[in-house]
């Protein structure tokens, strides 16, 4: 981890005029975090860019973000925003390193969200909550700062902490709409959808034409199993802009539900044959891969992962790469075929090491290597492997304290314990496991069977078979066994 010496805001106004220009650091006097800057120019451009960045239009945001820095040089939230505006992870690092370098020369809260990002990115979520708290102590009265700090806890699945920080953030500025979104999606993951609703109204309230408020209410209406009106609203949505990514997604994810994988991907492609970068082709092209997986068409899956793969490739982009080589991995591992699972695992880890990615990101992939392959053993049943790498994974994710990858090890856990017949155990340990993983719902499921709980064993196994996952590799797999599950209950 990085180190660097923190420049206040006072600091900087005192040598704003030897130095360099704050531009917008008044709001530092009512507790908003500043804009650092020698540019008005440069910052007109980002305020058009967050503006669009915020409504979930990446695309549109990304030429203001590269005006921004091109007017000015040393602009570190320019580039930070720049990085998630990137249609490659590659592009994604490259900007989020020029961000870090300048992470000494801006005020305290730009700092502190530079390096929570930074943490995120490495898998440090527990450094990066210490960051973002920092932040919202620092500056109470942004909106901005309580709903990162939301954002953060929501990405752990703690939703009940995120909620409060959204709740203030919406106090602070009833009309900065992104709150609601994450308002609504954290009432949802909970169960709450009257709430979710309510959040997803007042978020297409406040910014009626833009298309992600109706995208998002959509999705919630897929989960309640509304699939012709969920397809209605997101049609309304690409009424809106006919390139939003995320409607044509959720329009063949629909489609999957209702049985019809042929019109999903001609939806899918229709995205592909409108997508204005990589980026873009390659939502398509996993989406495809989802609605091959969901239809029972592994080879066919495999196939539009090699795609995504060939896209990737072309600028050598070796995390995404990397990424695209552990989905077929988990396909290969699906459909009982672990050993080739484990070559691609193998290929995976290998690429990032030898590419010029962090050494902390080198090390978060060695991290999901020993999760890989200790599900590669348990499909061999070389259980004693298994356990291994399964205790080497829980050590590691417990030593730089990431819950999320916690969960992950307890998942693994109940796996293991599934695979020998201890029940208790396989529930004990995928009860802290994520919920928001459908596949765990089913393992539950399966392990109430085991133990001779029918009632728990089609609790678990409709909620799994219902769990309507937007776009969902796991619950690709897992849908139609748990239907067919309970369907013989």
């Amino acid at each position: 981890m990085k180190k660097y010496n923190s420049i206040s805001c006072s600091l900087l106004l005192l040598i704003s005029a030897l130095l360099l220009v704050i531009v917008g650091c008044a709001p530092c006097e009512d507790g908003k975090i500043p804009i650092t800057t020698t540019s008005e120019e440069a910052r007109e451009y980002y305020l058009q860019g967050r503006d669009l960045f915020e409504k979930l239009r990446a695309q549109e945001s990304r030429q203001f973000f590269e005006k921004a820095v091109a007017e000015d040089p040393d602009f570190a939230m320019g580039y930070l925003f720049l990085s998630f505006a990137q249609p490659s992870a590659k592009g994604f690092f490259e900007k989020l390193d020029k961000a870090v370098a300048l992470a000494d020369k801006v005020s305290e809260g730009e700092r502190l969200w530079i390096l929570g990002v930074e943490a995120g990115v490495n898998g440090f979520a527990m450094i990066q909550r210490e960051y973002y708290q920092k932040l919202v102590a620092a500056y109470p009265n942004d909106e901005r700062a309580h709903n990162l700090l939301g954002n953060q806890y929501f990405a752990q699945e703690d939703y009940t902490l995120a909620i409060p920080e959204y709740q203030e953030a919406t106090r602070i500025n009833p009309n900065f709409s992104q709150p609601y979104n994450q308002l609504g999606y954290a009432h949802r993951f909970l169960g709450n959808y009257a709430e979710a609703e309510k959040a997803f109204q007042k978020y297409i309230e406040l910014i009626p034409d833009d298309p992600n408020p109706y995208d998002s209410y959509a999705e919630l209406l897929m989960k309640m199993g509304e699939y012709d009106q969920s397809i209605q609203t997101y049609q309304k949505a690409l009424e809106l802009n006919p390139n939003f990514v995320a409607s044509h997604i959720g329009i063949a994810t629909n489609l999957n539900f209702k049985g019809n994988h042929e019109d999903a991907r001609k939806q899918l492609q229709k995205l592909y044959d409108i997508a204005r970068n990589d980026g873009e082709r390659r939502a398509a092209l996993f989406a495809m891969t989802v609605s091959y997986v969901d239809e029972g068409n592994m080879d066919k899956a495999l196939e539009e992962q090699n795609r995504q793969y060939a896209l990737a490739e072309k600028i050598n982009d070796a995390s995404a790469m990397a990424g695209d080589l552990v989905v077929m991995g988990n396909i290969l591992l699906e459909v009982e075929r672990p050993d080739e699972a484990s070559a691609q695992y193998e290929k995976a880890v290998k690429l990032v090491e030898e590419s010029d990615l962090s050494e902390e990101v080198k090390d978060n992939t060695r991290r999901g290597y020993l999760f890989n392959t200790a599900r590669a053993a348990l499909k061999k049943k070389e259980l004693a492997t298994a356990k291994a790498e399964s205790d080497e994974y829980r050590q590691r994710v417990e030593a730089v304290n990431n819950p999320f990858q916690i969960k992950l090890s307890h998942e693994l856990a109940g796996m293991i314990a599934l695979e020998e017949e201890q029940y208790d155990k396989a529930l004990d340990e995928l009860q802290q496991a994520s919920q928001q993983n459908p596949y765990n719902h089913y393992r539950m499921s399966l392990a109430y069977r085991g133990k001779g709980d029918k009632q728990r064993a089609k609790e678990f196994c409709m909620k799994a078979a219902r769990f309507n996952a937007l776009n969902s590799l796991n619950y690709g797999f897992i849908r139609h066994k748990a239907q067919q599950m309970l369907d013989s209950m």
